[in-house]
């Protein structure tokens, strides 16, 4: 049993001098702050946003409410992206047409940063089939400044 608890100690040694050991130069290294991941995590995701902001409407899925609130999932309305930033930003009201239905209804600006904005129409555009890409950050300031 000694042996055992010998051979196990001598494994142990040698498997931390390994792990500790690096080729690198530790200057090479960034430092790993707590605080960035902190931060980074407590940031809603464009998910968690669109669930608090706008599925109350736009229903979970981005099916929308027939006659009542149009879809975003696989939304023509989309393929205008500072019209759509700005629907977010400044909401509206009045007719609209989705896929060839009309809509006339309204939708309240939406009390959301510029990261805020960008993330969830960001979410909304790469999910619930459709194919867009990111919304920037930059492309929110552009279309809150006009």
């Amino acid at each position: 049993m000694k042996k055992v608890s010998l051979l196990f100690c001598a494994a142990l040694a040698v498997m931390f001098a390994v792990s500790c050991g690096s080729s690198e130069s530790t200057t090479d290294k960034q430092p790993f702050s707590t605080d960035d991941v902190k931060a980074e995590a407590s940031k809603p995701g464009g998910e968690d946003i669109y669930k608090r902001a706008c599925a109350q409407c736009h229903m979970a899925g981005g099916d929308g409410l027939p006659n009542v609130y149009p879809p975003l999932a696989g939304s023509d309305y989309l393929a205008n992206r500072e019209k759509t930033i700005l629907q977010v930003i400044k909401g509206s009201s009045g007719e609209m047409v989705v896929n060839g239905k009309t809509y006339n209804n309204t939708m309240p600006p939406q009390q959301l940063n510029d990261e805020e904005v960008a993330a969830v129409l960001s979410y909304v555009y790469t999910n619930m089939g459709n194919t867009g890409t990111a919304v920037t950050i930059d492309e929110v300031k552009a279309a809150r400044a006009k």
